[in-house]
């Protein structure tokens, strides 16, 4: 069995609002293990991002905050550290890759200095020598004649190129824990696969666990070992990768399963028509009193309607908060 990197243990991460307390993330246990890619899947407003931030140790306070909860990461609860010992975590031990390079990097630095800064901040090295590692690391990334990269700006790099740089940055400190949010949104999809293979490649070298987040199930299918399926800021389901995909238990899972368009599919007036999940995603600060996921279920009975379920575990491995499954455990 593969050591622990990461034990998230009820996660609660609320943002208090004029309207109401919004529970972002309520209640959320998963764990990450050394050399192993976790995938974490589900639409917008699921809580996956609030998540990831809630580790990092970036959720602005107000009007968020960590209710309650441990965030163990190699021995060290994440949830109770202070600013100082965050900042010695964050970026060095923990690294993450942000949604939006664009928007992630300081337009006003060249792409060497951001990187530079991640050396001179963690290793004490000088401002020449960080240059020179920032080169190293750009060249490791893929990214062509580094030597002259460093002195570009954001601006001048393409959308594969400002992901590059962002997984440079991150890989600076050769981190334990790479968390990275939607990494390939808004890249088409050659480049897609070649960030997810320079992520993989990576991770093979610095033996670290990764944490990515998406919606796209064709990238869960491509790096993730397990699964973890959220829904309106609350664990739905967790499996290994390949279960998920042949034994999904969960009604929103089976939803987001049958959404995948299918070779061989019936074709009506040349489109192929797809199943859909009726609704949308509950508001977080009025939340019905049953299961969250009931008013959008063809699944749901009485009892759906008056109790919230329980995380079932139906193995080790899997899981499901769904009442349909409380006989199989």
């Amino acid at each position: 069995m593969l050591e622990k990197l990461i034990e998230i243990r009820d996660l609660k991460t609320y943002f208090y609002t004029p309207e109401g307390v919004v529970k972002a993330v309520d209640g959320v246990s998963f764990e990450i293990e050394r050399s192993q890619t976790l995938g974490v899947l589900g639409e917008s407003g699921s809580g996956k991002s609030v998540t990831a931030l809630s580790i990092m140790g970036l959720i602005p306070n107000p009007p968020g905050r960590i209710l309650s909860g441990e965030i163990l990461f190699e021995g060290q609860d994440l949830a109770s550290a202070s600013f100082a010992q965050m900042r010695k975590v964050r970026g060095n031990r923990i690294a993450m890759i942000f949604q939006e390079p664009m928007t992630s990097l300081n337009p006003v630095f060249t792409i060497g200095d951001q990187i530079a800064e991640m050396y001179v901040a963690h290793e004490n090295l000088s401002k020449k020598d960080a240059l020179s590692k920032a080169i190293e690391i750009l060249g490791k990334v893929g990214i062509p004649s580094p030597e002259k990269r460093i002195h570009e700006y954001p601006h001048q790099l393409s959308g594969g190129m400002r992901q590059r740089s962002m997984i440079a940055m991150a890989m600076c400190c050769r981190p334990n824990l790479l968390i990275a949010d939607e990494p390939t949104t808004a890249l088409d999809v050659t480049i897609q696969a070649q960030i997810l293979d320079l992520m993989l490649g990576l991770q093979s070298e610095f033996g670290m666990g990764i944490m990515i987040i998406t919606h796209n199930l064709g990238v869960i299918a491509e790096v993730s070992d397990k699964v973890v399926v959220m829904y309106a800021g609350e664990v739905a389901e967790y499996s290994t990768m390949e279960r998920l995909f042949t034994e999904a238990r969960h009604p929103y899972t089976i939803g987001l399963m049958d959404s995948i368009p299918k070779l061989g599919a019936r074709f009506v007036h040349g489109k192929q028509p797809l199943p859909e999940i009726p609704g949308l995603v509950p508001n977080l600060i009025r939340l019905p009193p049953g299961c969250i996921f009931e008013p959008r279920c063809s699944y749901a009975m009485g009892k759906c309607r008056a109790l919230r379920p329980p995380l079932f575990s139906l193995d080790e491995d899997h899981g499901a908060k769904c009442w349909l499954v409380e006989k199989e455990t």
